[in-house]
């Protein structure tokens, strides 16, 4: 007789899930003993990067990714991570064991406790079956709540004992759809106000790139003659931005954010919040009497936007139909914003320094993850991404994920075979919040540059401090960090970029190896405007 683990791995296999990315507990064990030939295991060094690694690889492959925790201690180490997964709309399908059951009415070791409550707010389900025959049915729901829209993560919680129980017949299987039409109505009047607006701008966000709707973007910016803005902090890359039409990131503050969208009548948001601000600098939502349109495939984001008119729908899917809805419009192109100057010399170089030296050698397929906060302005000016899924961040503003999640994707493109070389750029601070993701990079011979902007600081929170006349904070400095040893302690080769010259060497180099290579850069200690 099938046991309950036979059937779920049958599941498992079905649903395209034999990559399991996790850190082994003993409570994990039960499900992971005799692990299957056609099933591949990867190894963190502790659950944050699990979580991390499973985040980047569900997005480099578009589809959803596996990741097995730690009963409650493990759980809570993976949450900054999760909190990263969810704000990602990352479908992952999250498990963790938990203690035998006949033994949870008296609370023994790493049992947890309030399982379900554990991960809350920040999954999209989370349940504990109540029978061992349950656990198919479960992961087969799972993956449906994981991959509808909007897609976030799903928790699991398994008790060990359940994997060796007969198994009831396994669930039927069954597809589930993963994009919302728009309303044509609505669309319509959203047409229609767009066709009669004297200066229409579009705001794109991650939800566009998810949807591999560029050219659908471009089409309606083209065809409306509008200007095109990211929204602000934006996880993906939204729109090529090396094309004249292409505006910039707006800030992420009310007033600033108004400011910059001073003299446009109509405001169309598709796929991103309105807005995502951190700083509070207050103003007007938008400017004058402008009107703005929203589109999201997420009630509760339409919901809680403070001004516009929305209208729930695949961003792709809207994009498209607008362009067909949409008459040519009768005037001028917007004029392309113009090169930023070239970067000042300096010794240690600026960030746009070391910035504009990675530009100049990207390699024309390359995808960037970068977690460098208080240099991502200088990064984003210096390096325009033009080709769509090759750039990714972190949503939540939380750290530790880059360098993990690099790793997920840089797997992903070679599991994918299209072998996209995957560059990571995270700063000094950054670095070491997740740092044992190079040991796994290392394990996989991930051929993984990682730019390490060395400012020996948490500038972001310098500039912060700046903002908000918070004087005398503690803890913003970092002496005493050697990241070539550190780095070459996990297996990774490592040399320091002394100049933005010696950049390019560097990054061929590392981008022939058989394995990660870490390249610290000096970088001038300046702490950056905030907004």
């Amino acid at each position: 007789m099938a046991t309950v683990r036979d059937t779920t791995y049958d599941l498992l296999r079905d649903l395209g899930l034999q990559t399991v990315f996790g850190n082994p507990g003993s409570t994990e064990e039960p499900f992971l003993q005799d692990f299957p030939a056609d099933f591949r295991y990867v190894h963190a060094l502790q659950e944050a990067s699990a979580v991390a690694m499973a985040d980047g690889y569900a997005q480099a492959t578009g589809r959803p990714a596996h990741v097995n925790l730690h009963t409650a201690p493990g759980t809570g180490n993976g949450m900054g991570n999760l909190v990263t997964a969810w704000h990602n709309r990352t479908p992952l399908i999250v498990t963790a064991g938990q203690q035998t059951r006949e033994m949870l009415l008296i609370e023994p070791r790493l049992a947890n406790l309030r399982a379900t409550e554990l991960t809350q707010p920040y999954v999209k389900w989370a349940h504990e079956p109540a029978r061992a025959q349950d656990i198919p049915a479960a992961f087969l729901r799972a993956y449906a709540t994981a991959v509808q829209p909007p897609a976030g993560p799903v928790f699991l919680s398994l008790p060990m004992d359940d994997w060796a129980r007969p198994a009831d017949p396994p669930p039927q299987r069954r597809t589930v759809a993963t994009r919302v039409a728009p309303d044509p109505d609505r669309l319509r009047d959203f047409a229609a106000v767009l066709a009669g607006s004297r200066a229409p701008v579009l705001v794109l966000g991650a939800a566009v790139d998810r949807a591999d709707a560029w050219p659908a973007a471009v089409a309606l910016a083209e065809r409306l003659a509008a200007p095109v803005w990211s929204a602000p902090a934006p996880e993906r890359a939204v729109f090529p931005e090396d094309h004249p039409h292409f505006r910039g990131v707006l800030p992420y503050a009310i007033g600033p954010l108004a400011e910059a969208l001073h003299g446009h009548d109509t405001v169309l948001v598709v796929g991103a919040p309105v807005f995502r601000y951190y700083p509070h600098v207050p103003g007007d939502y938008l400017p004058g009497d402008a009107r703005l349109l929203h589109v999201t495939d997420d009630p509760d984001e339409a919901a809680r936007a403070p001004v516009g008119e929305s209208l729930l729908g695949d961003a792709g899917l809207t994009l498209a139909t607008l362009g067909e809805l949409l008459p040519a419009a009768g005037r001028a192109a917007p004029a392309a914003r113009s090169a930023p100057p070239p970067p000042e010399v300096g010794d240690p170089p600026s960030a746009d320094a070391l910035f504009a030296a990675l530009a100049a050698q990207w390699p024309a397929d390359g995808v960037l993850v970068q977690e460098s906060p208080s240099n991502l302005a200088a990064l984003r000016r210096r390096l325009r991404v033009s080709r769509p899924r090759s750039y990714f961040t972190m949503a939540s503003g939380g750290l530790g994920f880059g360098l993990p999640a690099a790793v997920g994707i840089a797997l992903a493109e070679r599991d994918s075979g299209r072998n996209r070389p995957v560059v990571a750029v995270i700063g000094d601070g950054s670095f070491h919040y997740s740092v044992q993701a190079l040991w796994t990079a290392a394990q996989l011979r991930l051929p993984l540059p990682v730019l390490v902007p060395v400012n020996q600081q948490y500038a972001i929170l310098k500039a912060f401090a700046e903002l908000k006349h918070a004087p005398g904070v503690p803890a913003l400095d970092l002496p005493g960090l050697d990241v070539t040893a550190i780095a070459r302690g996990y297996g990774c080769a490592s040399r320091v970029v002394e100049s933005p010259d010696a950049l390019g060497p560097a990054l061929r180099a590392a981008l022939a190896a058989d394995r990660p290579t870490v390249l610290p850069a000096p970088i001038s200690t300046d702490v950056p405007r905030i907004i």
